[in-house]
């Protein structure tokens, strides 16, 4: 179960609104985490205000443009737990699941608002806000979700090297 308190944004949340390119010099995570949504004041301002974890809520096109791991690595330093869409792209998706953050297909359009609480069960795709079922989305499968509870590709391949899988 993820839990977190949304930030709601719209269609088309593209890499370097996520992460500017300027700061792709650097890895760290708690560097990028400072710089996250940058370019995007409103947004910055509204996750800054919320209590952490953050499950971003989106509309189609979430994390599209670059294929960098940084977009990943900021919102996870930022205190994001998850992100709901109703679609991202590819890239995206793919470097979400492999540095462990959560990304789940489905819309909340309209059900949802900045501070909800937004509960998603991984298992069996529901997603609660504020207590009452609003959308069912693919439930992830267990290989899916034992990489998240790992802490990524990177994370679960150590654990299967060292033949604890």
């Amino acid at each position: 179960m993820v839990r977190g308190r949304a930030l709601v944004v719209g269609d088309n949340v593209d890499t370097d609104t996520i992460i500017p390119a300027r700061y792709l010099h650097s890895t760290d995570p708690r560097e990028l985490a400072r710089h996250v949504f940058e370019d995007a004041p409103g947004i910055r301002a509204r996750l800054d205000g919320l209590e952490k974890p953050v499950v971003i809520v989106a509309g189609r096109g979430f994390g599209y443009g670059s294929s960098r791991e940084h977009a990943v690595l900021a919102l996870k330093a930022a205190g994001v737990a998850a992100v709901v869409a109703e679609s991202f792209h590819r890239i995206f998706y793919r470097n979400a699941l492999n540095n462990g953050l959560p990304v789940v297909e489905a819309s909340l359009r309209g059900s949802t608002r900045d501070g909800s609480l937004v509960e998603i069960d991984l298992e069996t795709g529901e997603i609660r806000v504020d207590g009452r079922l609003a959308a069912r989305a693919r439930p992830l499968p267990p290989m899916l979700r034992r990489l998240l509870a790992a802490g990524g590709l990177r994370e679960e391949l150590r654990r299967l090297a060292a033949g604890s899988g």
